[in-house]
């Protein structure tokens, strides 16, 4: 599955670092579930001594898991150097790719990662992850499945026959990876997450401001002509619910343990 390239991410949420916090109500409430669910799951009284944030944006999680493992050393990964600006000095920071992580093999208990592997080769990633868990150490991932933004992509095949998505894998898909790599015990949790905007301006504006807008395959090289997006409007107006136009993210949580 293509995706888009490493260079082109980190631009991407460089760009969006100052302001990511302001529309980012969907990924806090994930973190949130994902690290209630990471306690709910693990095995009584055990505890990282080393645990990884890998793609930690604007640093959410960080309080979170420092939280519950208060004694644990944490790390404090991500490829945009924007973003690690905003999470904060007071944590051990590095301007890296989870693809492709400068941290030893069988170096770290907890490999946390929230609403990152779906910008990047899940293949590698979940490799990478295995490689620098110890024997017993635990996989907390949260992505997103083959039914995000499906509104989106509706709405626009009305338009050109450009994705504006990046493709995203489905359940079945992430198991299959999961066990490939190396994975044991994995538990997958999916739920729909779905938030519902006044216009389809103010839905887009808010996708811009996490990052995503520019990370779609085969995207046009200039703007929507106010006719084609007249016509986007109108498709999209045709999901309007009493609550307004609605925005789906498929949220897909991965636990597994090495």
């Amino acid at each position: 599955m293509t995706k888009p390239s490493r260079a082109r991410v980190r631009q991407s949420f460089d760009q969006a670092a100052a302001r990511y916090d302001t529309a980012a109500e969907v990924q806090r409430l994930i973190c949130d579930d994902m690290a209630a669910r990471l306690t709910a799951t693990a095995s009584a009284g055990w505890a990282p001594q080393r645990w990884l944030d890998a793609g930690c944006g604007t640093g959410y999680a960080l309080p979170l898991l420092k939280a519950r493992y208060p004694q644990a050393l944490a790390f404090a990964l991500d490829l945009a150097p924007a973003m690690l600006q905003q999470a904060g000095a007071q944590w051990p920071r590095i301007a890296a790719d989870i693809e492709h992580l400068p941290l030893r093999s069988a170096s770290i208990d907890l490999y946390w990662s929230s609403l990152t592997v779906q910008w990047c080769e899940l293949v590698r990633v979940l490799a990478e992850a295995r490689r620098v868990l110890r024997p017993g150490g635990r996989l907390a991932v949260a992505t997103l499945g083959d039914d995000t933004f499906h509104e989106l992509r509706a709405a626009f095949s009305s338009v050109d026959a450009h994705r504006h998505t990046i493709a995203f894998h489905n359940a079945d898909e992430i198991v299959a990876l999961a066990v490939a790599a190396g994975l044991n015990e994995h538990q997958l949790h999916r739920r729909a997450e779905i938030r519902y905007f006044t216009d389809l301006k103010n839905l887009l504006r808010s996708v811009k401001t996490v990052g995503a807008n520019q990370l779609g395959q085969g995207r046009r090289s200039g703007l929507l002509s106010r006719q084609a997006f007249a016509r986007a409007e109108a498709a999209y107006e045709s999901l309007r619910s009493p609550h307004g136009l609605p925005l789906t993210y498929d949220v897909i949580e991965l636990h597994a343990q090495v």
